[in-house]
């Protein structure tokens, strides 16, 4: 079994036997989950949700590792968390960040990695409109983990509008970050297809 698909651009160079595989797979995914941590920084500290890189960041990787390191690295970010590490968005770590309102979309990340992960190492992330769905489908489903996150803390939460918490927590916490979310899509979706690209030039 190799740690990424044929399909994936990690899959056209990973080492060949079993042991490198292993070491290079340890690596890639600490590499990627600083990728993350420096992408959590870079961020517009908006409330309840800061606005950051790292669906950009989680949809690049997963897009060019493929599922298994995709959910790996995100699984490894997220318990650097978990652990007290500063690797999130805000100025806090541990269990009672993850327990905050950005809970589900940090939960979601791993399914946002799983989904585009997948799908790349089915061969979606071969030209831009394939890629840019399975990016967009993804970050859908991780938005949706989010706002269901949010719509259960809504009961105590100062920031929602009690008497029409539906369109109050979709208009606090999710509608902002739309358009911001589709261009960082296509931008990781041109990162991952011009990465194809450059190995067609390199291998002609």
């Amino acid at each position: 079994m190799t740690i990424a698909s044929s399909n994936t651009l990690l899959g056209l160079y990973q080492p060949k036997t079993r042991t490198a595989q292993i070491v290079s797979a340890i690596a890639i995914a600490f590499l990627g989950s600083m990728v993350l941590t420096i992408a959590a920084k870079v961020n517009v500290p908006t409330w309840p949700v800061p606005v950051t890189l790292q669906s950009l960041a989680i949809a690049a990787i997963a897009g060019a590792f493929g599922f298994r390191l995709g959910v790996a690295t995100v699984s490894l970010y997220l318990a650097q968390g978990l652990a007290g590490l500063p690797v999130f968005a805000g100025a806090f770590a541990g269990v009672p960040y993850v327990l905050g309102p950005t809970g589900g979309f940090l939960v979601g990340f791993i399914v946002m990695a799983a989904i585009i992960g997948w799908l790349a190492d089915r061969g979606a992330m071969r030209n831009f409109w394939t890629g840019f769905g399975a990016l967009m489908a993804g970050n859908m489903v991780m938005f949706a983990f989010g706002f269901a996150w949010l719509l259960a803390m809504a009961g105590q939460a100062g920031w929602i509008d009690q008497s029409n918490v539906l369109v109050s927590a979709f208009e606090g916490a999710v509608k902002p970050f739309i358009v911001w979310d589709i261009a960082k899509m296509a931008f990781a979706t041109l990162t991952v297809v011009g990465g194809w690209a450059l190995v067609k030039r390199l291998r002609a």
